[in-house]
Parts: C-alpha cells; sequence; structure tokens
C-alpha cells in the first residue's frame, strides 16, 4: 500500500478535491475517493495520510524525488518563496530530483524556465512532461492504437501563451468535427488553423465543438490530452486545462487518452530518466499539489506521495496566502535535512 505524507499547519485541516466529491482528511488513516486513469470510474483507495510539518521524514524513506511543477515550485510566474532553498536541499541530499508536470509543453523548455526563476539545473536528474510524451507517441506511433489514429488533427491550443507547435509529426490541421480523425488537445482557448495561425474560442464554443465531434456517425473521433490538468494555478487565479475538455468530451461518449498524470504512463517514462531506480514506493516519493493527478497517479504507480495543500485546493483548505503551506517553506524551516 502507498503512503501519503501531507505537509500542513493543523492536524486538523480537511481538504476537498476541486470540483469532486471526494474528501481527503489529513488524519493517520483516511478513505480518499479518487478518479482511475480512464475516468470512467471511482476508485475507493485506502491511503495513511500523515500529516507532517516537514518533508524530512518524506525524504529519509526515498532516493529518488518526482516534483510537479505549478503550485509546488511555483504558480507559473514566480518561485514559491523558500522553494529554490528546498530543491538545493533535496539536490545536497543526494536525492535524484525529476521534474513531473502535466504541462503541454516539450520537456527541452522546461529545467531552462526553472532556472530562469533561479533553480539551477544540476540539481534536477531530468524532466518528463505529459507535452513531450505526446510529441513522442504522436511521432514514433508505438503500438496499434496509434498507427490507426490518423493525421487529420482538430487541434485545441492557446493563442495567448503562445501555440504548441506540430512541426515533424506529419499532422493535417483540419477545423471540421467531420474531417477529423482525432482531436488533439493542447490548450482550452482556441483552435489551430490549416496551414497557420489560431482562432480564439471560448469554452462554452469549445463544448459545442466537441458535442459536433462526439455526434459524428461512425467511429467518434478520440482525444489524445497533452495536459489532463483540470486547472492550474497562475499567480493568484486558477486556469482551465485541457482535462475539463477531456472529462466533458468522456461524457458524451468520446475515448480519452491521458498523457500524463495520473496515468503510469508518464511515471514510467519519469523513472526511466534515472538508471538504476525501480518504479517502487521504496525508491520514489512524488510531490504535487492535485489530489486527482499528482496523488492519485502515485498511487497507481506505486508509489509514495507527498500533499501540497497550498496549490490547486489552497482556497478549499482555506489557506490562500499561508506561504507555509508551500514546499519550501517547510523546508527551509529545518536543520535536520541530511
Amino acid at each position: 500500500m502507498a503512503s501519503a505524507f501531507a505537509l500542513q499547519p493543523s492536524r486538523d485541516v480537511r481538504v476537498v478535491a476541486h470540483g469532486k466529491k471526494a474528501v481527503a482528511v489529513a488524519q493517520q488513516r483516511c478513505n480518499t475517493s479518487v478518479p482511475n486513469a480512464s475516468w470512467t470510474a471511482k476508485a475507493t483507495v485506502n491511503t495513511r495520510m500523515m500529516p507532517i510539518a516537514s518533508i524530512t521524514k518524506a525524504l529519509e524513506q526515498c532516493k529518488g524525488i518526482l516534483l510537479d511543477q505549478f503550485g509546488v515550485l511555483h504558480d507559473g510566474q514566480r518561485p514559491y518563496p523558500n522553494a529554490i532553498a528546498a530543491v538545493q536541499r533535496m539536490h545536497a541530499a543526494g536525492k535524484k530530483v525529476v521534474v513531473l508536470s502535466n504541462s503541454s509543453r516539450r520537456s527541452g523548455g522546461t529545467l531552462g524556465k526553472l532556472a530562469r526563476m533561479g533553480f539551477k539545473e544540476e540539481w534536477f536528474a531530468g524532466a518528463i512532461t505529459s507535452g513531450e510524451l505526446t510529441h513522442q507517441y504522436l511521432s514514433t506511433r508505438p503500438d496499434a492504437w496509434w498507427q490507426e489514429l490518423g493525421h487529420r488533427c482538430l487541434h485545441i491550443t492557446w493563442p495567448y501563451r503562445g501555440a504548441v507547435s506540430l512541426a515533424g509529426l506529419g499532422l493535417q490541421v483540419v477545423t471540421d468535427p467531420a474531417q477529423a480523425d482525432f482531436i488533439l488537445a493542447h490548450g482550452t482557448e482556441a483552435v489551430s488553423l490549416p496551414g497557420q495561425g489560431t482562432q480564439g474560442k471560448s469554452l462554452q464554443e469549445l463544448e459545442q465543438l466537441l458535442q459536433h465531434c462526439a455526434g459524428q456517425t461512425g467511429r467518434k473521433p478520440p482525444m489524445v490530452v497533452a495536459n489532463p490538468d483540470l486547472v492550474t494555478v497562475d499567480g493568484p487565479s486558477l486556469v482551465t486545462m485541457p482535462g475539463t475538455l477531456a472529462r466533458i468530451y468522456q461524457q458524451l461518449g468520446g475515448e480519452v487518452q491521458l498523457m500524463g498524470k495520473p496515468d503510469p504512463i508518464i511515471y514510467t517514462a519519469a523513472v526511466n530518466l534515472v538508471p538504476g531506480l525501480s518504479c517502487s514506493s521504496q525508491e520514489w516519493l512524488a510531490v504535487g499539489d492535485s489530489l486527482e493527478h499528482d496523488i492519485a497517479g502515485a498511487q497507481q504507480a506505486g508509489m509514495k506521495s507527498l500533499f501540497i495543500i497550498g496549490g490547486i485546493h489552497a482556497e478549499a483548505a482555506k489557506l490562500q496566502g499561508m506561504l507555509q503551506c508551500t514546499i519550501g517553506a517547510y523546508l527551509v524551516s529545518l536543520h535536520d535535512v541530511s
């Protein structure tokens, strides 16, 4: 049974999962209702959740650490107080630190972005994003499902954050659901246009587009989701992510392939970045701020997990502005981390 640790200022704080009826109670034991990887059902996972004031105890029980980015290391704009010192201490303690992110961007720019925030690239053993996995699978087509996916894609992307490039994948962008072999969801604000450029879309317009896709006669175009998150932090705000569209499409009867957390596919890819460590609870600690993605995903991968309540669940936990709920603020106050 995988264990879950929870950083929190009080042993009595209750954290309600965003948009879900599931409740994680930070006590010695709790039953946490989480979705499985395909979101087709809920599973009740018997979890040992031990409230801790620091991650010292958790660090003693692992060799490698999988760190989420948004809501753990930074808020999308700037690092959380003392998060830089926290990662430095992990590295100094000899831990293999891997960034494990549901970002729809490719992995190549991840460590560079963190470096611009003040982290040092040499502190990390590597980084893997759901966007990188998406690109790899669309490029290599590793099995029959991917080989039969087709090449005409309805691409949902970002207009203002910078559209995601599909160069080198041999894809033909279409805007008509009747012409689409599959849907590719990198963002939630626009659709790519044939040739180049994007057209902005509201969430309501995108939902209508998905309804048209689900209404196609014969095989509905499956959806490949480059970022399974429902929301993410962006400074003081929460931004809707492609996982929300995936949930809508699945409710409409569409087939959905998640390329990141909580699907085990991305945990395997992360572990493969560190030769010599296996995917086991004895060797890895997964740290994140999402019950549905980070904690549920770690449990499915058989890893220990550390739940940060100061991220996307901060409002539900009534912890807005409480900086000590970030991983760094706890770690920096410790003098017994070795």
